[in-house]
């Protein structure tokens, strides 16, 4: 184990995801990505796993083997998935799906390596939300979920504390150059220039910004904060914004 910890970042293979688990990696975390692919990069510190998150019983397989593998301090829950549709079209499969992605893998991994954080009186996990947890136009699978992990997180900090282990959620914005952004708003698009211009900050955010979250609370300084949602949004959650 490195000094700084070891760092479960589940979808680290591009996006948000590869952001963190490259800024873990630069404070001396040993990082492993939990994805569907291996990242297309390396690190001597970065081991890469890939696994279907939708599966239970190969997450279930995945947490097991990690958890006998590495005395696990980190647990960063960053894949998703959007599954945009109007609401007449959305299907409780959907949600179902969703729920298993956001919320049960998350379950499956904090449930295989809080053991040790116990036993250390140390652990920190970090839970990637959304903004669309606020409600968002399409996005009924997706902001059910997200809010999903606020109100599951918000209850892991409080059974967690006692241990010093803590539970924080970052909710990102709009983030460009992600695929998953990318699949609805189209790269060089009037709409990725209006919802840019929709933005106080009148920007998209970057993957590094969400990065940069995600480090704070994984810090041992954070140690006094739990339970807490940190959102990344360039003020998009305080005011009206039509994605």
């Amino acid at each position: 184990m490195s000094d700084a910890g070891t760092a479960i970042v589940t979808g680290a293979s591009g996006g948000i995801g590869a952001a963190i688990a490259k800024a873990l990696l630069a404070d001396g975390y040993r990082v492993i990505s939990l994805a569907l692919e291996k990242p297309a990069w390396s690190h001597p510190q970065l081991e890469a796993r890939t696994v279907d998150l939708f599966d239970a019983r190969a997450t279930e397989a995945a947490a097991a083997e990690i958890a006998r593998e590495h005395r696990v301090t980190h647990l960063v829950h960053n894949a998703g998935v959007i599954r945009a549709n109007a609401v007449e079209s959305t299907t409780a499969a959907d949600i179902a799906a969703l729920a298993q992605l956001h919320l049960g893998a998350a379950l499956t991994l904090l449930g295989a390596t809080v053991p040790h954080m116990k036993q250390a009186g140390f652990g920190r996990v970090v839970l990637i939300s959304s903004r669309a947890a606020l409600g968002a136009t399409g996005r009924t699978a997706y902001s059910a979920t997200k809010a999903g992990i606020i109100g599951m997180g918000r209850t892991w900090a409080l059974e967690l504390a006692p241990f010093g282990i803590t539970v924080n959620m970052v909710a990102p914005g709009p983030v460009q150059g992600t695929q998953m952004f990318h699949e609805i708003i189209p790269a060089g698009s009037e709409r990725e220039s209006a919802l840019a211009a929709a933005i106080p900050m009148r920007r998209l955010g970057q993957p590094e910004d969400v990065a940069a979250a995600v480090k704070f609370f994984a810090g041992r300084e954070a140690s006094f904060i739990t339970g807490q949602i940190l959102y990344v949004c360039g003020g998009a959650s305080v005011g009206t914004l039509v994605i």
